[in-house]
């Protein structure tokens, strides 16, 4: 019973100095400035815990704009390295909001899909583009076909797998982002 209650507090104890952790580090997302490119990576009601943090770490080795967290709770801030203090995030409650605020600043906006219908490599990304990454489960919080302005796109996988890790996925699409404007 003792070892039990150890176990208990010790996760108790761990919880609190995330908590600690990432309310100082949101703090000091206030002062964040945008990176080297324009687009925008969207986490649609993922998981709070393993994949936020690597996609902030993503986006800031990439020079991304920001990154919009969509009903996103608390998340361990170590696994980013800082750069959750970095890279600019901005939070919203529902996918309507972050899509009314993309829209009016001017970003095409790119849904990531397994059934999405054009290939990554073969769309040519504007300077502001914004990408959505849905929950890992679940996927995307809406129904794509209401918004007809979202286009679909899939990255080329060649295994038996139906899809890749979301802060895999992330960085590719970073990657293919920034290719393009080197080329």
């Amino acid at each position: 019973m003792t070892e039990k209650l150890s176990a208990r507090k010790l996760r108790e104890r761990r919880r609190e100095q995330m908590l600690r952790a990432y309310e100082k580090n949101r703090r000091r997302n206030l002062l964040a400035r945008p990176g080297a490119h324009e687009f925008i990576i969207v986490l649609d009601h993922l998981k709070a815990g393993y994949n936020v943090p690597k996609i902030f770490r993503s986006a800031e080795a990439f020079g991304a704009h920001e990154v919009q967290l969509i009903d996103i709770g608390p998340f361990d801030p170590s696994p980013a390295k800082g750069a959750f203090r970095q890279v600019p995030a901005r939070f919203f409650d529902d996918f309507p909001q972050s899509r009314e605020d993309l829209r009016a600043r001017g970003y095409s906006l790119y849904a990531l899909s397994p059934g999405g219908s054009r290939a990554l490599p073969q769309e040519p990304l504007p300077d502001k583009s914004a990408f959505i990454f849905g929950h890992e489960e679940t996927g995307l919080s809406f129904d794509p076909d209401d918004y007809p302005d979202i286009r679909l796109l899939h990255i080329p996988q060649f295994g038996r797998v139906e899809s890749l890790n979301v802060s895999i996925a992330a960085s590719i699409v970073m990657y293919e982002y920034t290719r393009q404007r080197q080329a």
